[in-house]
């Protein structure tokens, strides 16, 4: 992008505006024959737009004016502010800024609060600085947010890089970085941590964004979080959730990514007089696939629409509202003096994204950009992120030193993403464990070269029944190798296959690979093309299918990237054994020999 947003200081370019919209003098651009989506007023109303270089100069009656460069007859069509996604993580995505940019522009998106979360677990405030870099020069606005969990559950789990206050402050010097990312550790900063009070204290003194995680926070605890400076918050569980975050002051960043919740927050929100001002949305996390195919932030919207949002409320959300969160006045609305950001829509009902301008530019046409992005010069790097020695069958065989022969009481993790304790009775012979029927191995192996590389295992339950092995990189959040399955052979070639291609995802069954998704750059992201990585991971995906028996909504594909993040309530297994988020503890798995 350009030196936003001191460029639209600049008094020539406001006196040339200026002279326009009295009529003195001819507009760049002019979008004649539209209908104004005025998400100020949630009016619906005939004008003609007008604009001088980035900036909206006039909206004015139709055919009022015939006077510029360049014409655009939109013939009543829909005029809109594009879109802003206020929390997401671009490596959810698993595709490096320019291609993700590539992807979202064209569906009317040109503005993004990004938390480079995933990479600042690998690679620290290095990759931190490496996501500023690969933002710039790009037709999409990426705001960067610094990561303040790093780990996310420190104590419980060990990721490559560990941010305290010092690292907080040292990015919230960058102008760059917008404010504190989503703070994750809920009861460090609930218990008033020193390294969590340091960090969300750091936030405050910048004077900048401090974001928040209140998964599963109520009553007390999230009275708590607000206090301690806490402002925002994307993780709602249900309509009554939502409702309680609002009143408690939250700007919300109602996310696509968990689409039962939002049937109910969209029937929560008609139960208000109006639309909070405090209301945005997000993604969140959106995998290739579905950003290919349906998009990002514009499916979102879509899918608030049919479930009865009006479409102005969730244009409002999106863009006008979104924009007072972010304290980008020129941003978020149709208007002079506004900076020129605008898309044209075929329809309200399904918001048929057709034009895309960004700063007065046309930026994207019919589901393209109108100009190719260049790559940076040089490699991108962080290719060399998995520091793990090649694995055998036999690191994946559950052993209990303690019990050579007999019976023994071990801990489960039973259900995935909202995990609970389990106990079971299990036969051991040789101290080799039986795995149970309803079993399945999961495997968390440290790959940042600061811990031991030696696998940690966990025995699931409700996890299905496994008929070969995941493997991913992906693993929330510290992005540790993450192993499934039952056979220990195929967790060995799935767990290699990505030691070898430096990350990413791999699935094997009856000793042979199924499907490798290479993501090389910090086992995370790749610089292919976005429908290339799309189409690797949609294979990865079916893959997948013909080895487990999923039952959603939590029994999904992507519940195994969910499954180690440490930092929410419940046991999940991190490269430090088994632990609980809710209470920071780690546990053996033997309860007792019998």
């Amino acid at each position: 992008m350009t030196t936003e947003p001191h460029d639209l200081d600049d008094q020539a370019l406001r006196d040339r505006a200026v002279r326009a919209a009295r009529g003195q003098a001819p507009f760049d651009v002019l979008l004649t024959g539209g209908i104004l989506v005025d998400v100020a007023t949630s009016e619906l109303r005939e004008a003609d737009i007008g604009l001088v270089g980035p900036l909206v100069a006039s909206v004015h009656p139709r055919g009022s004016r015939s006077d510029a460069a360049t014409v655009h007859d939109i013939a009543g069509r829909y005029v809109a502010p594009t879109l802003i996604d206020t929390h997401l993580h671009i490596e959810s995505s698993m595709v490096t800024p320019r291609r993700y940019a590539e992807t979202i522009v064209p569906q009317g998106t040109t503005t993004i609060c990004w938390d480079p979360h995933e990479v600042g677990n690998v690679r620290g405030l290095e990759g931190v600085r490496w996501a500023i870099e690969a933002s710039r020069a790009l037709p999409l606005r990426i705001l960067v947010l610094a990561p303040s969990c790093v780990p996310s559950a420190p104590g419980i789990e060990v990721a490559g890089a560990d941010v305290q206050r010092p690292e907080m402050q040292e990015m919230l010097s960058w102008p760059e970085v917008v404010g504190v990312a989503e703070v994750m550790d809920m009861r460090g900063v609930i218990d008033r941590a020193p390294r969590m009070s340091g960090i969300v204290t750091a936030g405050l003194e910048s004077g900048k964004l401090v974001c928040g995680h209140g998964r599963e926070l109520s009553g007390q605890a999230l009275q708590a979080f607000a206090a301690a400076g806490i402002e925002s918050d994307h993780e709602l569980v249900s309509g009554d959730d939502l409702l309680e975050k609002l009143r408690a002051g939250f700007t919300i960043e109602l996310r696509g990514s968990h689409d039962y919740v939002l049937p109910g927050a969209v029937a929560a929100l008609q139960t208000l007089p109006h639309l909070p001002q405090t209301m945005t949305i997000c993604t969140d996390d959106v995998f290739p696939d579905d950003l290919v195919s349906v998009g990002g932030m514009i499916d979102v919207l879509r899918r608030l629409v049919r479930y009865g949002l009006p479409a102005i409320d969730a244009l409002r959300a999106a863009t006008l509202n979104a924009a007072m969160r972010i304290g980008r006045r020129d941003l978020g609305l149709v208007g002079p003096g506004r900076r020129a950001d605008l898309m044209v829509l075929s329809d309200l009902a399904g918001l048929g994204v057709e034009k895309v301008f960004v700063s007065g530019r046309l930026a994207a046409e019919n589901g393209a950009l109108t100009q190719p992005i260049a790559a940076a010069e040089g490699a991108v790097p962080f290719r060399d992120t998995m520091k793990v020695d090649p694995l055998t069958a036999d690191d994946f065989v559950i052993k209990l030193a303690e019990v050579p022969d007999g019976t023994a009481r071990v801990r489960t993790i039973v259900t995935p993403r909202f995990t609970k304790w389990g106990e079971e009775r299990v036969a051991v012979r040789n101290g080799v464990i039986s795995l149970p029927e309803d079993g399945t191995v999961m495997a968390m192996i440290h790959r940042h070269g600061k811990w031991s590389a030696a696998p940690e295992l966990a025995i699931l339950q409700d996890w299905g029944d496994w008929k070969g092995a995941l493997a991913t990189t992906i693993s929330h959040d510290s992005h540790n190798l993450t192993v499934f399955g039952r056979d220990p052979g195929d967790m060995a070639l799935a767990a290699n296959a990505l030691i070898d291609c430096g990350g990413g995802m791999a699935v094997a069954s009856g000793g042979k690979l199924l499907a490798v998704l290479p993501l090389p750059v910090c086992g995370l992201l790749s610089d292919a093309p976005a429908p290339e990585v799309a189409e690797g991971f949609r294979a990865i995906k079916a893959a997948a299918d013909t080895i487990v028996n999923w039952k959603p909504p939590y029994r999904v594909f992507k519940a195994v990237v969910g499954a180690s993040l440490a930092c929410n309530p419940g046991p999940h297994l991190t490269d430090l054994g088994l632990t609980d988020g809710s209470t920071g503890e780690i546990h053996p798995m033997l309860i007792a020999a019998d």
